[in-house]
């Protein structure tokens, strides 16, 4: 399988790149909900920029050695949020789309969920593999190749508090 390995620079612009085209689309949405833990970056960025709520619905579906091994997909019972209402217009973002699972299950969950309220979702990913079931709405870069992708925060998956307390005591 092929892997590309992102930067936290590169990682951040795509954010930015993100928010952009879906600036430029014209699209009007009052709610973010990001999928965690991948979209948690995403989210932040984006309702920081838009000035809009986030939401956060957490979901767990890989495990095994570096998170490399995808399963069953799990969802958590209730949206974190602080708003009193979700909004009707919602942004669900994501890192990435792979199977295309996870975002068309977290679509599926909203709209049972918020039958009512929820009026118009779209969705947004940073990247966009080939080997999706689903296509999002924004997204930065289409892979056809469906490569690993390395993201800058798994070192943090790969270190313990132990490694970071003798690294900073050696400083």
């Amino acid at each position: 399988m092929e892997e590309l390995y992102v930067s936290w620079s590169e990682y951040y612009q795509k954010i930015e790149r993100i928010a952009v085209n879906i600036y430029q689309s014209g699209w009007e949405f009052n709610q973010i909900v990001c999928i965690a833990k991948g979209g948690l970056r995403v989210g932040d960025v984006l309702c920081r920029l838009f000035q809009r709520p986030l939401a956060i619905l957490s979901a767990s579906s890989y495990t095994g050695p570096d998170n490399r091994v995808r399963g069953r997909i799990k969802f958590s019972r209730h949206l974190t949020m602080t708003a009193d209402n979700l909004g009707s217009r919602v942004l669900l973002v994501d890192d990435l789309v792979d199977s295309g699972v996870s975002l068309q299950e977290a679509i599926n969950w909203l709209q049972s969920h918020y039958p009512d309220r929820i009026q118009d979702i779209k969705t947004a990913v940073l990247w966009y593999k080939a080997c999706s079931a689903i296509a999002p709405d924004y997204y930065v870069d289409y892979l056809p190749d469906s490569p690993w992708i390395h993201q800058p925060f798994e070192f943090y998956e790969q270190t313990t508090p132990v490694e970071l307390a003798a690294k900073y005591e050696r400083l």
